[in-house]
């Protein structure tokens, strides 16, 4: 908080993927209070492969069939290709089971 005043400044770092629409969202959240500033600030690749799926004996058992845990650059690479208009490989359902129906008696 600065001196004098009821101003915050707040100094941190997010992605670049994560800073679209962020200003808007930050707006509606405090109704238009808050008036957000981004300056780029560095490059940093991310250490992930975005095609990388398990293979190994030791991948399945560790990250199980499914490696349901995200994969932030596949997730970054989608959302600039949703952007672009680009095709993105997403499953509309991920674990689906099969729908039953109810049948009334008559």
């Amino acid at each position: 908080m600065l001196e004098g005043s009821d101003t915050f400044n707040i100094t941190t770092s997010i992605p670049v993927c994560e800073s679209f629409g962020f200003a808007e969202e930050i707006r509606k959240k405090t109704s238009g209070l808050a008036l957000p500033q981004l300056v780029f600030s560095h490059w940093e690749v991310l250490e992930v492969d975005p095609f990388w799926i398990p293979t190994t004996e030791e991948e399945y058992t560790h990250y199980g069939d499914k490696a349901d845990a995200e994969n932030i650059a596949r997730r970054y690479m989608n959302q600039v290709r949703k952007r672009k208009g680009l095709p993105v490989e997403e499953k509309v359902v991920a674990h689906a089971e099969k729908q039953r129906t109810i049948k009334k008696n008559k």
